[in-house]
């Protein structure tokens, strides 16, 4: 006689076999929208939360905060934000395009950094005005460049830039790569080049601290997940890594 196996049995077997569902609000694709001195520290995070998270792919689009804000007002698809100056966050929540309140995650300060045993002897701040030495900065509608503009202001020091980059990180590859005598970007990068750049800190670096804000995007396609992910990125674990790479907590 031929046996009939009832549907539900067989639904239930079919579901023995499936891979285990992710945890709620943390499923899909997350996609993050991040300033370009959150690279190194973002990545990592983002490869924990997904190990945290199976089923759970993160995506991150790295770039200069104004250039994503003006990505993310033009109806880029996103679901999460993170600045490296409230001022780039306005621009995004000015639009509705973010409706909740964004919440300071981490803070950064400016480091001078020079090609690796500091061949121009730089010491401070003061050499940016010296005209026979190759200097980089962001330019000013970036946050670095507002950045540097202040605390150049700060040691009354008229900067006298070869180039402007559209990006911190497009300022280090200067540096590592020898072209410039000295550039100003943020610690954080200067710890993520390791042995290629040499750091000098500075007092005015006290004058220009950036605030990192973070927040879900209001049509965010993934609104769960964003959620999730600003979650990790706030908590112990994320924090942990932020500090490792140089963040001070907010």
């Amino acid at each position: 006689m031929r046996r009939v196996v009832p549907l539900v049995a067989l639904l239930v077997l079919a579901g023995c076999g499936s891979a285990p569902a992710p945890p709620a609000g943390a499923g899909g694709a997350v996609t993050v929208f991040a300033a370009a001195s959150l690279t190194e520290s973002f990545t990592r995070i983002g490869k924990d939360f997904e190990a945290a998270n199976p089923g759970v792919k993160v995506t991150f689009n790295f770039g200069a905060s104004s250039a994503l804000a003006q990505q993310l007002n033009q109806g880029a698809p996103a679901d999460v934000f993170a600045s490296a100056a409230p001022a780039n966050m306005k621009q995004v929540t000015d639009t509705k395009t973010v409706t909740e309140t964004p919440v300071t995650f981490a803070r950064n300060r400016l480091q001078i950094a020079v090609p690796k045993g500091n061949p121009a002897k730089v010491t401070g701040l003061a050499d940016f005005g010296r005209a026979e030495l190759k200097i980089a900065l962001c330019a000013e509608q970036v946050p670095c460049g507002a950045g540097a503009k202040k605390v150049l202001q700060a040691a009354k020091v008229t900067g006298q830039p070869d180039t402007l980059e559209q990006d911190v990180k497009a300022v280090l590859t200067k540096v590592r790569l020898g072209e410039v005598d000295a550039a100003l970007v943020y610690r954080t990068d200067v710890r993520s080049a390791g042995a290629e750049v040499d750091g000098i800190t500075f007092a005015e670096a006290d004058q220009a601290i950036n605030d990192y804000p973070l927040a879900a995007l209001a049509t965010a396609p993934n609104a769960s997940g964003a959620k999730a992910f600003l979650d990790y990125v706030r908590s112990d674990k994320g924090r942990a890594v932020l500090a490792e790479a140089g963040f001070d907590g907010p």
